[in-house]
């Protein structure tokens, strides 16, 4: 039998029961371990994971735990003033290209309208989900605990939140994305990037019988996908989209 305590620190905490929470955790189990499966057994996905302290020393995954250790567990972008350890993820989730899980719909169309290379599509399973991410380096966003636990998911985030409102501002808050929002720079549809559409451009004359009639009297500005085709201009659903952001960037704290 090994005989170790174990204590997660800051958000870490939201997936353990409230009596093991902010706190050292004795824990008794039998049949070798990495630190890894250790970590999971109470229900913490590795993605959520920065950085693992075995008995004062950084250690990766792959550590067997030994009898008598002590275990401190940090959460992604836990700031700490430790200058000699190594990170799991010494540049954390800065490649901010994602992939969400079926349920998380409003929230990839709302990432879509700040800018972000979001891949969501209806009907997805979680093998998809998973392969998606590893093929393409992409943080997996999902409120599903279970898979952000596989092994090949290396990069993801539970989100906590069920209120779209509240899960844009979960996720720029988490991974600190508000310098880098664009908004309109993205198809809310497709996931293409939207480009400037002269009218005095040949390729605009090949188009404009997709644009209503009503709006060509009035608007001289125009903006294309480059994957689908979409023609964008800035009338009332622009207005509505601009409240949107607007309502986003006001939660900036």
């Amino acid at each position: 039998m090994y005989h170790i305590a174990i204590r997660f620190y800051e958000e870490l905490n939201d997936f353990l029961p409230r009596d093991q929470r902010k706190r050292d955790i004795d824990f008794t189990f039998g049949g070798r371990r990495s630190v890894k499966d250790l970590i999971e057994s109470f229900g913490v996905p590795h993605v959520e994971v920065d950085l693992i302290l075995v008995n004062g020393e950084s250690v990766d995954f792959s550590c067997i735990v030994a009898d008598g250790d002590r275990i401190s567990v940090y959460p992604v972008f836990e700031s700490l003033e430790i200058e000699t350890v190594n990170r799991l993820r010494p540049s954390p989730l800065r490649d901010t290209r994602f992939v969400l899980d079926v349920h998380l719909r409003k929230l990839a169309r709302r990432l879509r309208l700040l800018g972000f290379d979001i891949d969501y599509a209806d009907g997805r399973d979680d093998d998809e989900l998973a392969d998606i991410a590893e093929r393409e380096n992409r943080i997996l966003l999902s409120r599903d605990r279970q898979l952000l636990m596989r092994r090949k998911v290396s990069r993801g985030i539970i989100i906590r939140n069920t209120d779209p409102d509240e899960q844009i501002v979960e996720v720029l808050e988490r991974l600190d994305l508000w310098e880098r929002i664009e908004p309109f720079s993205r198809c809310i549809d497709c996931n293409g990037p939207i480009v400037s559409l002269p009218a005095t451009s040949e390729h605009f004359h090949e188009v404009r019988e997709r644009i209503p009639p009503g709006v060509l009297e009035w608007c001289t500005e125009y903006f294309e996908c480059a994957r689908c085709g979409k023609i964008y201009w800035k009338g009332s659903h622009y207005d509505k989209l601009m409240r949107i952001v607007g309502s986003i960037m006001e939660r900036k704290s």
